[in-house]
C-alpha cells in the first residue's frame, strides 16, 4: 500500500526527531533536555492546530520511541491520521526517508520538531520543502520557538489553501560547499573550518581550533557559531549575503571576542578579520582540517584539499507563522466553524488507531 496525494485531503506532515535535544552537549554545556513526553505533547498540539486550520490529512513518522504515534492515537479529529513506516533506525536516515515520503504524499507543509541538523537533513533531499521549523535541538538558529498549536495552524492554513505559500513564506539562505574531488555539501546557517579536530565530535568546539567561518546568518542572540559573527556585524535571515570570519589560535595577534558557543557556555575566540560576502562569492578553504555544517563536524579535508564556500538564497521555504495567522484573521478563516467542540473533543468518542502506511 502506498501513500498518494489527494487534492480533496489537504495534507500536513509532522516530522519529530525523537533524538534531538538529547545529545552529549547537555553534559558539556547547560542546554535543556527535550524529553519524548514533551515532544509527544507538542506533536498533539501541532496536529490539532493543523486540522483546526483545514488540514484533512496528517502524516507522522513511526519510530521505536512511538513519540508521534502515541501523540495522535488518542485524538479524535476530522482528518485522516497516518503513521509512515520508513523503517526507522534512530539515525539521520530516518529524517531523510520520512521527508521523501511526505513529499511523495503531497504534504503542502511540514512542521519540524528538531534542530538545525534535522532541518538540514530534510533540505538535502527536498530543496524547496515548505517548513515550519520548531526548535528542540541545541544551539539552534534555523528553527524558532513558536507555540506548536499555532505552528500547526499555520501549516494547516497553507495546506488548505486559506493562505498561499508565496504569501507567507520566503526561501531561506544556505551555505553551499564545493570540495575538490568529493560531492558537494551545504549548511542552512554556518560552515566552519577547524584544525586538530575530528569528524563526529559532538562536544562544543574549542575556539582555538577554529580558523574560518562562513555564516548565512550572523545573529547576536543565537548560540554556537552564528553569534561569533553576530557580535561583530549582524546579518539576519532577511539580509542578502552573509559574513565570513577568520580566526586564529589563542595568543595569535587579533582581537579576543567573548561569545556564547553553547547554552550557558561562553568562550573567547581569537578574531583575525571579518567581512561581508555577497551571494555567490566564494570563500576558499584549504586543508588539512575538518568542515562542520550547522555545528556538526562531517567532512575531512586532506592536506592541500580545497573547499569553496558561498552563500545563496536557494534553501527551503520557511513559513512565517505570524503572517499566516494574520492573513487568516483578515479573511475570517476561523469564523463560523460550527460543530468544532463536539467533533474534536479528545475526551470521548471512538478512537480509531492511526493507519500505518509503508513509505512507498
Amino acid at each position: 500500500m502506498s501513500v498518494s496525494h489527494s487534492p480533496e485531503k489537504p495534507c500536513v506532515g509532522i516530522l519529530a526527531n525523537p533524538l534531538s535535544g538529547r545529545d552529549v552537549r547537555r553534559v558539556a554545556a547547560r542546554a535543556d533536555t527535550s524529553t519524548p513526553q514533551s515532544k509527544r505533547n507538542q506533536v498533539a498540539r501541532i496536529a490539532i492546530g493543523a486540522v483546526a486550520a483545514g488540514a484533512k490529512r496528517v502524516l507522522v513518522m513511526r519510530e521505536p520511541f512511538r513519540v508521534s504515534i502515541s501523540a495522535i492515537e488518542n485524538l479524535v479529529l476530522d482528518a485522516e491520521l497516518v503513521a509512515l513506516d520508513v523503517g526507522a533506525r534512530l539515525d539521520a536516515g530516518d529524517t531523510v526517508r520520512a521527508a521523501e515520503a511526505m513529499r511523495k504524499a503531497g504534504c503542502a507543509a511540514i512542521v519540524v520538531l528538531g534542530g538545525d541538523g534535522t532541518n538540514r537533513a530534510i533540505a538535502r533531499v527536498w530543496r524547496d520543502a515548505p517548513l515550519v521549523p520548531l526548535s528542540t535541538g541545541t544551539n539552534n538558529v534555523f528553527p524558532r520557538l513558536v507555540e506548536p498549536t499555532t505552528a500547526g495552524a499555520a501549516a494547516g492554513l497553507v495546506a488548505s489553501g486559506a493562505v498561499r505559500l508565496d504569501e507567507v513564506a520566503r526561501r531561506a539562505k544556505c551555505v553551499r560547499v564545493q570540495i575538490d574531488g568529493e560531492p558537494d555539501d551545504f549548511a542552512l546557517v554556518d560552515a566552519a573550518f577547524l584544525v586538530d579536530d575530528h569528524v563526529g565530535n559532538l562536544m562544543p568546539f574549542e575556539p582555538e581550533k577554529l580558523r574560518t567561518l562562513v555564516l548565512a546568518r550572523a545573529e547576536p542572540t543565537a548560540l554556537g557559531m552564528s553569534p561569533i559573527g553576530g557580535l561583530l556585524q549582524p546579518v539576519g535571515a532577511a539580509d542578502d549575503g552573509g559574513l565570513t570570519v577568520r580566526c586564529g589560535a589563542a595568543g595569535d595577534s587579533g582581537r579576543e571576542l567573548l561569545a556564547p558557543v553553547s547554552a550557558g557556555l561562553y568562550r573567547t575566540v581569537n578574531v583575525q578579520s571579518f567581512r561581508r560576502v555577497a551571494f555567490g562569492e566564494a570563500v576558499e578553504i584549504r586543508g588539512p582540517g575538518v568542515l562542520a555544517f550547522d555545528g556538526d563536524r562531517e567532512r575531512k579535508l586532506g592536506p592541500g584539499q580545497r573547499a569553496r564556500v558561498s552563500i545563496e538564497r536557494d534553501g527551503p521555504f520557511v513559513i512565517d507563522v505570524e503572517r499566516a495567522l494574520q492573513l487568516a484573521a483578515e479573511r475570517g478563516s476561523f469564523l463560523d466553524r460550527k460543530g468544532w467542540r463536539d467533533a474534536y473533543d479528545v475526551r470521548s468518542g471512538p478512537r480509531p488507531p492511526p493507519r500505518i502506511a509503508p513509505s512507498s
